[in-house]
């Protein structure tokens, strides 16, 4: 296994080919920048051939200069019966001006016969061509080989031909392609080991996430010699995605001792993850290894009181380390260490021996019966342990508040409308306001009531609003759990409300959050 191996990245290209992922002109060379600032060695810009828009990055690419990465075209080698100084493609990849040139070629004899309808002879003419073409031009030249894996345990005397036809045409690294994402990891190892034997040219890897393997046979190709590995930000890709390299940098350096990254610049990979997954317009997943909000969650009982004592007894390294963080979760499974686990994590200093402390997870194990959940609802249970240790001020009082909906069924049009009385201090305060349903206006009536006494929360805005029925046999008598998702730029907080009356669940919800807002304003 080599102790250095080198990054690849794909999520500007290859990435992109995920449903619901694109990336403005704009995005691509933002990406690129925190790429070559995090330490990745190689960021594919696209295909000048296919995309107007990828040229455009090319061309915005050269103006820079790079610190740590090379900027890469990719394309495929020449047409049948072409040659490459006519061919279009290849000559899109020369007008892209960049230093490294990834070549993608077919491998599988079933896609040379009945995909590009070719001769194998022709395809192997091909691909020492393309890869000839540009080492004449001293590109840096990466052979993709398609489908490797499929085309070896189908015909692997082509397959090893058309690698062959690279390597001798100059290809600098041959890449192995598991490109539908069928192959097991041993297939992977004894695969990768039998080519290995064989060529002298540096080997590279790109496992596409079909079956859920695609890190794991990866990281089997590294420990066979791979010296290159490919994917992608996040795992974004065609299908089932690509090899997620945010898990695959985290794996190599912490639990197999490769060198792909400067060590100081792993405590980046949770921002780097998030900033794409903004830029694309994804919700990051929480599950993600090592970078997921609940990578370091926990929430049974033992093993809160366990981390307390000994964090490694329940995580399998320090999360600071890929700039992740501990979590603790209350719910009916804590104890007292979740509690005061929790409490700490939100800043509250509390007595292990005071009263309240039982009464907080009384009222805890209670609630979640009722169907409350504050795993995603930190606001909600801070205030539940200020109110319980009579650290709780009232800040308004509400008298009342009604929601009325009217439909036109002529011209099919609606109008939502809430009204919202409450009591500061000594005044009154009457409000009325329309949203887009009954949910946005009772939060603009809220707001347009509380603001003109606690200016602080003219910055909060709703982020989200998740509904979950409870109890879905009782039909439309169901009981409603609502959690909101707040900020106000700063900070990010989650409330929780709970009734059969979705109304009064999320004016529970609403009231938690600008409760939670006005009293972080006064500390």
């Amino acid at each position: 296994m080599s102790k250095i191996v080198k990054i690849y990245d794909t999520t500007l290209r290859d990435g992109t080919q995920g449903e619901n992922v694109s990336f403005s002109g704009a995005d691509k060379i933002r990406i690129a920048d925190r790429l070559d600032a995090f330490g990745v060695h190689y960021i594919e810009g696209g295909w000048p051939g296919a995309c107007p828009k990828d040229m455009e990055f090319f061309v915005e690419a050269r103006k820079r200069s790079w610190r740590h990465a090379k900027i890469v075209a990719f394309g495929s080698t020449r047409r049948a019966k072409e040659v490459c100084s006519h061919d279009s493609n290849i000559q899109a990849l020369v007008e892209a001006h960049t230093p490294v040139v990834t070549m993608v070629g077919k491998t599988w004899s079933l896609h040379v016969r009945e995909v590009i309808r070719t001769t194998l002879e022709e395809n192997l003419a091909m691909i020492a061509d393309s890869v000839r073409y540009f080492k004449e031009r001293d590109k840096e030249v990466f052979y993709d080989a398609e489908h490797f894996f499929d085309g070896y345990k189908d015909d692997p005397d082509y397959a090893l031909k058309t690698l062959r036809a690279a390597q001798d045409a100059g290809a600098d690294v041959l890449v192995l392609c598991d490109t539908n994402g069928g192959t097991m990891p041993h297939e992977i190892s004894r695969i990768v080991g039998e080519v290995k034997r064989q060529f002298h040219t540096a080997l590279g890897i790109h496992t596409h996430n079909d079956c859920g393997l695609a890190v794991a046979n990866a990281l089997a190709a590294v420990e066979q010699g791979v010296t290159q590995v490919q994917g992608t930000i996040n795992g974004y890709g065609e299908r089932a995605g690509n090899c997620n390299l945010i898990t695959v940098i985290a794996n190599l350096v912490l639990k197999m001792g490769v060198i792909c990254i400067p060590q100081e610049n792993l405590r980046y990979l949770r921002e780097l993850s998030q900033f794409v997954d903004d830029l694309a317009n994804v919700r990051p997943d929480i599950r993600q290894p090592f970078v997921g909000a609940t990578a370091f969650a926990h929430k049974g009982g033992i093993h809160v009181n366990a981390i307390e004592k000994v964090a490694r007894s329940y995580e399998h390294i320090d999360p600071e380390l890929v700039g992740n963080r501990r979590r603790v979760l209350v719910s009916e499974l804590s104890g007292r260490s979740n509690v005061l686990l929790k409490a700490q994590e939100l800043g509250l200093v509390l007595d292990k021996n005071a009263p309240e402390l039982h009464e907080v997870l009384k009222q805890l194990k209670e609630m979640e019966h009722r169907g409350y959940e504050f795993e995603a609802a930190d606001a909600s249970f801070r205030l539940l342990v200020e109110k319980a240790f009579k650290r709780y001020e009232p800040f308004f009082q509400l008298l009342g508040y009604r929601v009325i909906m009217d439909r036109f069924a002529q011209d099919d049009q609606q109008i939502c409308e809430a009204s919202v009385k409450l009591r500061v201090g000594d005044k009154v305060e009457h409000t009325v306001a329309e949203g887009d349903g009954p949910v946005n206006a009772l939060d603009k009536a809220l707001r347009a009531a509380l603001v003109k006494f606690y200016p602080a929360i003219q910055n909060v805005r709703l982020v989200d609003y998740k509904v979950r029925i409870l109890d879905s046999g009782a039909g439309t008598a169901a009981k409603t759990r609502v959690i909101i998702e707040s900020t106000d730029g700063n900070s990010v907080w989650g409330t929780v409300g709970v009734h059969d009356n979705i109304i009064e669940a999320s004016w529970e919800a609403l009231m938690d959050s600008y409760i939670y807002a006005i009293w972080m304003a006064k500390k």
